[in-house]
């Protein structure tokens, strides 16, 4: 006997779901409905993530042109962040859940670094002294995946420390004239920032 989560509730609830729940539901549909239920559980505990880390856009507008950053906010909970949940010399997603994006309709310079106008993902390298940030071609994956290969930069961000701590992750812009403004990235007792500037 089939059961109606199978065939009347489950398709209604993978339309539901976000694309990156769906393209997992879709693996399981040629498959016995069990093994599609048992995948629930997992994608319920991906949901409850990106409710604790909500989206969030950073847009900046330079030369007349809209810059457009789209990622995650992760939250301290108590927990500790810098060198631990956030390790160093490891490359962080820079954020939570989807890939962290930015994107250009102009050519920039990101600290010294030629940026052409298009669409990246963001991830960074975090460190106890500077860190890096990574602009990076490949678009569109989840936040864990990274590929070295299609990196266009690594740029050297300045460390700083936020006049008091920062519980949720945030990325932000400190506009600095028509042209240019600082990218900057925050999270428990960290900051750090890099200039940019629309050509």
């Amino acid at each position: 006997m089939r059961h109606g989560i199978c065939r009347g509730s489950l398709p209604f609830f993978i339309h539901s779901m976000p694309r990156y729940h769906r393209e997992i539901m879709s693996l399981t549909r040629s498959r016995k409905c069990g093994a599609g239920i048992g995948l629930l559980a997992f994608l319920f505990a991906i949901q409850a993530s990106a409710q604790s880390s909500p989206p969030a856009t950073a847009d900046v507008t330079l030369k007349g042109k809209q810059i457009e950053i789209k990622y995650s906010r992760p939250s301290m909970r108590g927990r500790k962040i810098m060198g631990d949940l956030v390790p160093y010399g490891q490359v962080w997603r820079t954020g939570a859940n989807d890939a962290t994006s930015l994107v250009t309709p102009v050519d920039l310079n990101i600290g010294g670094t030629n940026v052409p106008a298009g669409q990246y993902t963001i991830f960074s390298l975090p460190s106890e002294g500077a860190w890096k940030l990574i602009i990076n071609k490949q678009t569109g994956q989840w936040g864990l995946e990274y590929h070295e290969d299609q990196d266009l930069a690594r740029i050297n961000m300045e460390k700083s420390k936020p006049p008091q701590t920062v519980e949720q992750f945030t990325i932000s812009w400190k506009k600095k004239n028509e042209d240019t403004a600082d990218l900057v990235f925050e999270w428990e007792n960290t900051r750090v920032s890099v200039p940019v500037t629309a050509k």
